[in-house]
């Protein structure tokens, strides 16, 4: 019997079967047989810190659903947020993203503030993402709420240009095995998930592998920045009409190829309580704690040990039927130890950091149609004192299907440690005296400002028709420059750049057909700095913050060829960047969706079909290209 064989018999076994099983059980409704009315609906937390509709956020914010990501075939974290049209989603090599929002974009991005069910996960060593140490099963998201924007007044420092909230799905929701396997180019990734009761509650339990080979540069030598990684993790909900309570952890642990020596070893744990209590008359109080600790060992640069521990409490109320407050106040302690290397250090090397907030935000109803809102954050922190980061909002209803909406918001980027504390060589010679560092961290390095000014509208037509558009303007004070030390040999950090940002972002969703689905969206920005007059900054550190495009777009179809068949398309353009010069670039991604059986789901995807290979992020060349793959992805799920 030969292959052509085998394969007619096995496909002819799988169609009686299907045949079989889809007359005895309904398929589940794909997304394209939902209507937009009930996404509409969809309610958020991110923009007021209390659940609203999308449809009300006074906000720039666009929903990734699950329905999302589980039509993409994408299998991390990084790739579903390409499904975001106001995140600008740049791989830099194998393991590494650049990600952002209205501009300024690298790969230690310091303005964007990422969130995992209310845990921050950013390093105070940059004020960025750690991309390679993240993860979650994309399967049990529930959402992600990325908001375009300053985020300051509710997230505090850092949540300057937006913020990325993960959003994960209640136990309940998890329950029963579910088991996948994927395989796409240079990335593999298994999972196992059960779910089940426990006690009056329910609970989920995981373990998740990553592989991610290493990549070719443009020059065709190999670069070395595969990655494998572990990861297992549980979580338990107790639900009770008054309220709700949550306790969740994961542990993970993996290795990181690196050019020329040892790879980096990375390990990571944290423990996440949150209790919610309902009160009648409309007051919800809440308080969550955390703690997070990561492990980073990159031979011949250096070692951390991070223990971070956050404790946070709300209030959300209404005071008479056109009155809504929110209140709350948290501290976060960051116990930071390093090893330094020779070539660069932080010193101290052993430094606890602390930030402490509270916060405000009223929501008043002038009249039926029109809203007022407003809102102030105090935070403070080691290195700069008290931060105000203030917003005012006002949102006006024309019609029952639209929102016109504007903003003004000042907000901050706190110094990281990089900025004070950086330091190269780590153990430099005394020269009369003195050491001489060929780069110092500033100890007069201040907090970048952003003043925000936004004009949105936002539109629901019935069930087959959303659209949101933004316009922004943001003025930069105090950004990042490298001067030269006037105490001595080398450079400092200081503060002496400014910026203007300015620009729209929108997106439509467009239900054509019942099994027809489609959504566009596009960027068009302006990113501009440049240097005080006193200025002698010649590292291209601000010249960094011009690298952005200035237009990008995305299209994306989902269609339902046949009951459990469906197909999605996504098209994405980015254009040049011009520090790092990087040409424009088209391409797509394709996912053929087939559940086989009820409980079986078979995914055939390509990725980056347009070109065989093309560059992201990064400098000729030197740079990683991303190339074009085909995967494929199992899914088991009893029912």
């Amino acid at each position: 019997m030969n292959a052509t064989t085998v394969l007619r018999a096995v496909g002819g076994l799988l169609a009686l079967s299907l045949s079989q099983q889809l007359a005895a059980q309904e398929v589940p409704p794909s997304l394209a047989e939902l209507s937009l009315e009930a996404l509409s609906n969809t309610k958020v937390t991110s923009v007021s810190k209390r659940s609203e509709l999308l449809t009300d956020a006074a906000a720039s914010v666009y929903v990734i659903t699950s329905e999302a990501i589980r039509r993409s075939g994408y299998a991390t974290l990084p790739e579903a947020l390409r499904l975001a049209p106001n995140l600008q989603v740049a791989r830099v090599d194998a393991r590494n993203y650049a990600i952002t929002a209205r501009g300024f974009n690298s790969a230690f991005e310091n303005k964007l503030l990422v969130l995992i069910d209310g845990r921050s996960v950013y390093t105070p060593l940059f004020s960025g993402v750690f991309w390679d140490a993240q993860d979650v099963i994309l399967e049990d998201i529930e959402r992600v709420e990325v908001i375009s924007g300053p985020g300051g007044t509710l997230w505090g420092a850092n949540a300057v240009n937006g913020v990325i909230n993960i959003i994960t799905k209640a136990a309940g929701a998890t329950q029963g095995v579910l088991a996948a396997a994927s395989v796409n180019g240079d990335q593999r990734v298994g999972t196992i998930r059960f779910g089940g009761r426990i006690g009056k509650g329910r609970f989920r339990a995981y373990t998740k592998t990553l592989t991610l080979d290493d990549l070719q540069r443009e020059s065709g030598a190999v670069s070395l920045t595969g990655m494998q990684r572990s990861q297992v993790g549980a979580r338990a909900d107790w639900e009770r009409p008054d309220g709700a309570s949550t306790l969740q952890g994961d542990a993970y642990t993996g290795a990181l190829h690196q050019q020329g020596t040892a790879d980096i070893k990375i390990a990571g744990a944290n423990l996440l309580a949150r209790h919610t209590v309902r009160i009648s008359g409309g007051t919800e109080l809440s308080a969550q704690a955390y703690w997070d600790f990561t492990e980073r060992n990159q031979p011949n640069a250096f070692i951390e040990h991070l223990n971070t521990v956050e404790a946070q409490a709300q209030a959300a109320t209404l005071l008479g039927a056109s009155h809504r407050l929110v209140v709350g106040a948290g501290y976060r302690h960051a116990f930071d130890r390093l090893q330094n290397g020779v070539g660069f250090g932080f010193l101290p090397a052993k430094l606890d950091m602390h930030w402490g907030n509270i916060f405000v935000q009223n929501e008043f109803d002038l009249t039926p149609e029109v809203r007022l809102i407003g809102g102030a954050k105090l935070e403070h922190n080691n290195y700069t004192g008290w931060e105000f980061l203030p917003t005012l909002r006002l949102a006006w209803n024309p019609t029952a299907s639209s929102l016109l909406w504007s903003a003004a918001s000042r907000t901050v980027r706190a110094p990281s440690r990089i900025d004070r504390d950086f330091y190269s060589p780590s153990n430099p010679p005394l020269v009369g005296g003195e050491r001489r560092y060929n780069i110092a961290g500033g100890p007069n390095f201040q907090s970048e400002v952003a003043v925000v000014a936004e004009l949105g509208y936002r539109l629901n037509l019935l069930s087959d028709f959303t659209y949101s558009a933004t316009a922004f303007y943001s003025i930069y004070d105090r950004l990042r420059t490298l001067e030269p030390n006037q105490a001595g040999a080398g450079s400092v950090f200081l503060n002496r750049a400014s910026g203007r940002t300015k620009g729209v972002e929108m997106w439509a969703d467009w239900r054509v057909t019942p099994a027809l689905r489609m959504s566009a969206g596009a960027v068009a920005q302006q990113v501009r700095t440049r240097l005080d007059p006193d200025s002698r900054d010649a590292s291209g550190t601000t010249g960094l913050a011009t690298g952005d495009p200035s237009s990008y777009w995305k299209l994306r179809t989902a269609y339902d060829i046949a009951l459990g068949h469906s197909i999605d398309l996504l098209v994405r353009h980015y254009g040049k960047l011009t520090r790092p010069a990087v040409p424009a670039y088209t391409t797509a991604d394709v996912n053929y969706l087939w559940r086989i059986y009820p409980n079986l789901e078979l995914s055939l995807s390509g990725t980056n079909l347009f070109e065989a290979r093309h560059a992201e992020y990064g400098g000729a060349p030197n740079r990683t290209l991303s190339g074009r793959a085909v995967g494929m992805k199992l899914l088991w799920q009893p029912k």
